[in-house]
């Protein structure tokens, strides 16, 4: 089956962008981000069924050869973490799945690279990237404690952004989940939420169960 037709807003990925570059500005220094660091790209992680959508488009724009290799690797990774988990195979969907249990996997393939990642640790499809993707580097703020947002940050300082950059931050959640209402209200899909391999298979829903019509 199909990602449905209900796209993220055109406007949220620009956003998002213009976000991070603003935030990463005010902290002056502290974001390690760079072409060719790839240390938040190692290991699974939950993508929306809006980022499914936006990774297909990536995909359909790469050469033939590229896009087959992505979705070779991602094919192996769903078939391991299917193997390891096999309620996987029928129901990829981690909406109701326990923190501990998506720990667990995640830890399991903890060093597995991204798909779409490069050997000189560059993103092959960059432009097309999920929204978590796109604001990560920045720290975490959990009340009123700062942390860093990967291990390369342990080692640097970690400041604190503006209230009006947080509050922006959240719109842009709201905003994404207002897009993720939107879309379970008009497909049939199980769920929003996935591990990043299956966002890169060519069908990436087509042997899983869909929501009942009724829905």
């Amino acid at each position: 089956m199909s990602v449905p037709p209900v796209l993220i807003p055109s406007s949220m990925q620009e956003r998002t962008d213009h976000w991070f570059a603003r935030a990463s500005a005010a902290l002056v220094g502290p974001i390690p981000c760079r072409a060719g660091c790839s240390h938040c790209c190692v290991g699974p992680f939950p993508i929306t069924i809006l980022d499914v959508q936006t990774l297909q488009e990536g995909l359909e724009r790469l050469p033939p050869s590229s896009k087959t290799l992505i979705e070779r690797s991602a094919s192996e990774q769903v078939r391991a973490a299917e193997a390891a988990f096999p309620q996987l195979i029928d129901a990829p969907f981690l909406d109701n799945w326990p923190d501990s249990d998506i720990d667990r996997l995640v830890t399991q393939f903890g060093t597995t690279p991204c798909p779409a990642l490069s050997e000189d640790g560059l993103c092959r499809v960059y432009a097309h990237r999920p929204l978590t993707c796109r604001s990560m580097g920045i720290p975490t703020e959990t009340a009123g404690t700062v942390q860093g947002a990967c291990q390369v940050q342990t080692f640097v300082p970690v400041l604190r952004l503006s209230p009006s950059l947080r509050s922006e931050e959240e719109e842009l959640a709201m905003q994404e989940a207002d897009a993720l209402r939107r879309c379970r209200e008009t497909g049939r899909l199980g769920g929003e939420e996935v591990l990043l391999p299956f966002g890169f298979l060519p069908e990436p829903f087509s042997r899983r169960e869909a929501v009942p019509s009724a829905l």
